[in-house]
C-alpha cells in the first residue's frame, strides 16, 4: 500500500464533539449531558434523512435544527443569544490532544479534511484551532449537496487532490463513515476510541444508563453493513507509524 494522501473526518475524529458540554451545561444546569448528546444524534440523523429526501441543506441549518429540536423535546425555554452561543461552540471545537503532532509527523504526505461541515463552519474550525498550516485541503461535502456516507461525497478526495482511491488513507472514528469510505473503495482506518469491553463494563456499573453511555452503545461500534476498516488505531498517535510502515 502506498499512501500518498491521509484524509480526515472532522467531527469526532480530529475535532471532539464532546467539548460542546460545557457551553450546554452553562446554558442549561442539569441538562448539558442529554442536550449534548441527543444534539449529536439529531444532528447525524438529520443528514442521512436529508440524504434520502433529497432536501438538502448544509450542516450548519442541520446543526442549527437538531439543536432546535433538542431544547423543544426537552421543554426547555431560550433566547436567541442562548442559542447562537451553544451554536458558536461548533466554530470552537477542542482538537483531540494528540491531533496536532499526528499531522505534524506526516507532512510528507497531502493531509485533507473531507468533512459535513459546511464550508465556513470548517473555515472557521480549522483556522480557530491552528490546523490550517498543516493541510493541504479542507473539503466540504456541500460541493456536491449531500452527505456522506453517499458514495460521490468521497469522490470528492479524488477530484481536489488528484490521488486516486488506492493511495488515500481515510481516517474516522465514526463507523457509519467507516463504512461508507470502506464501502467506496478507499482506505481505510477506524480510530476505536470506546471498546465493547468498556461498554459492558458501563453497562454494569449503574443500573440507569447516563446519556452519553447510550451515546457511545449506538454511535461507537462498527456497524453490519458486510464492510470493515482496513485497520484499526485507538488514537490519533499511532497514525504516523501506521502510514510510515
Amino acid at each position: 500500500m502506498t499512501i500518498k494522501a491521509v484524509v480526515f473526518d472532522a467531527y469526532g475524529t480530529l475535532y471532539d464533539v464532546q467539548s460542546v458540554a460545557d457551553v450546554t451545561e452553562e446554558a442549561f444546569p442539569g441538562y448539558g449531558e442529554i442536550i449534548t448528546q441527543v444534539w449529536r444524534i439529531k444532528q447525524l440523523e438529520y443528514t442521512w434523512l436529508r440524504s434520502l429526501m433529497r432536501r438538502y441543506q448544509d450542516f450548519a441549518a442541520v446543526t442549527r435544527d437538531a439543536l432546535a429540536y433538542t431544547l423543544r423535546s426537552l421543554g426547555l425555554e431560550y433566547d436567541d443569544d442562548t442559542f447562537a452561543a451553544i451554536i458558536d461552540k461548533y466554530l470552537h471545537l477542542d482538537l483531540y490532544p494528540d491531533a496536532l503532532a499526528a499531522l505534524s509527523a506526516m507532512k510528507d504526505r497531502k493531509l485533507a479534511i473531507l468533512s459535513n461541515g459546511s464550508p465556513a463552519m470548517l473555515d472557521a474550525l480549522v483556522k480557530n484551532s491552528g490546523l490550517a498550516p498543516l493541510l493541504d485541503a479542507v473539503i466540504s461535502v456541500d460541493a456536491k449537496k449531500i452527505f456522506k456516507p453517499a458514495p460521490v461525497a468521497y469522490a470528492l478526495i479524488e477530484e481536489m487532490l488528484r490521488v486516486p482511491p488506492a493511495e488515500v488513507l481515510f481516517i474516522s472514528s465514526n463507523p457509519w463513515d467507516v463504512c461508507g469510505a470502506k464501502a467506496f473503495g478507499l482506505n481505510v482506518a477506524w480510530i476505536e476510541r470506546v471498546t465493547p469491553e468498556a461498554m459492558a463494563l458501563a453497562c454494569l456499573e449503574s443500573e440507569t444508563l447516563p446519556p452519553l453511555t447510550m451515546f457511545k452503545i449506538l454511535r461507537t461500534q462498527i456497524d453490519e453493513l458486510g464492510v470493515a476498516a482496513d485497520h484499526r488505531i485507538h488514537a490519533l498517535a499511532e497514525l504516523p507509524a501506521l502510514v510510515s510502515g
